[in-house]
């Protein structure tokens, strides 16, 4: 019964997919004028690798489709600069979530006939609600598990931004200009950090941009708000003239604190996880010497 709802559900959205194909939707007269009067979209600074492993090559076709004709929540603005950080392209991991969800789906059906085999025979209602329940844990798990990998790398990447910093304003003080600031400041660190401040800078070189344009565009790629107000400043000194030294030199005195603060939270936060341990050891011992003392009690009684 299980398999035979599995396959007809299979078939239907196989034929919905094939007729989706030969014969698409046509666009709104609105949809066309939008297209026609669209402006090029600007140059991505973040280069995101587009090879994957099994699970990303079985789920690509799928993924490929919904990402043309999927709505817009399959991959939101906030998993996108996640995986723009990470260096992962979005049709990876729409792929990956594709192929997970549908392993959930097969999942529970497949565990339910093997039971059958075995004379276990569950309701039918239990398969069908565990098979959405594990496609749609599939579909948003790793949404939630590169958050954390992001945050760790926003977080590398404030520390290389003060330093960063710290290096434009040695560059201002020794009378070079902002745009020479900017890019000796970028050519002398090492990692994904500069090396992400050196291609914005030379791709807005190359465009005939101002460099601070660049640097906004590339902090709004990664989400980090420090990058962005360091453009904003740098555009000052740039636009209006303005002595942006000293700003400097406070913005990055103000993130090398910013991340002594949360670096002594998560210490503190560490040593709160560790005292755990320490309660349930403490209360085994005591179970230990307790139990002789219990147990002649329950025994005399």
């Amino acid at each position: 019964m299980i398999l035979a709802l599995v396959c007809g559900a299979g078939v239907g959205v196989g034929l919905w997919l094939v007729v989706r194909g030969l014969f698409p939707p046509r666009p709104s007269l609105a949809q066309a004028l939008a297209q026609l009067r669209r402006l090029p979209e600007p140059t991505i600074v973040l280069q995101a690798e587009a090879e994957g492993g099994f699970a990303a090559r079985l789920g690509r076709p799928a993924a490929s489709y919904l990402a043309r004709s999927g709505p817009a929540w399959l991959l939101p603005a906030r998993v996108r600069q996640d995986l723009a950080v990470l260096g992962r392209s979005p049709e990876r991991h729409l792929a990956e979530k594709v192929t997970l969800a549908v392993f959930g789906l097969c999942f529970v059906p497949v565990a339910t006939a093997l039971l059958a085999t075995g004379g276990m025979h569950l309701p039918v209602v239990l398969p069908v609600w565990g098979s959405l329940l594990f496609l749609v844990a599939g579909f948003f798990l790793p949404d939630l598990g590169i958050r954390a990998d992001a945050s760790r790398r926003r977080r590398d990447f404030r520390h290389a931004l003060s330093s960063f910093l710290d290096l434009v304003v040695v560059a201002l003080a020794g009378g070079g200009g902002v745009e020479t600031a900017l890019a000796d400041a970028a050519s002398v660190g090492s990692g994904w950090a500069f090396s992400s401040l050196r291609r914005a800078l030379d791709q807005a070189r190359l465009a005939r941009q101002t460099p601070w344009a660049a640097l906004g565009r590339l902090g709004h790629e990664l989400g980090v708000v420090e990058l962005s107000e360091l453009a904003a400043s740098v555009a000052l000194a740039g636009t209006e003239g303005a002595k942006v030294r000293a700003s400097l030199a406070a913005k990055a005195a103000s993130l090398r604190t910013h991340q002594l603060a949360e670096a002594e939270t998560a210490d503190q936060a560490a040593t709160e996880k560790m005292s755990l341990p320490v309660v349930v050891l403490f209360a085994g011992f005591l179970l230990f010497l307790g139990y002789p003392a219990v147990e002649k009690v329950v025994t005399s009684l």
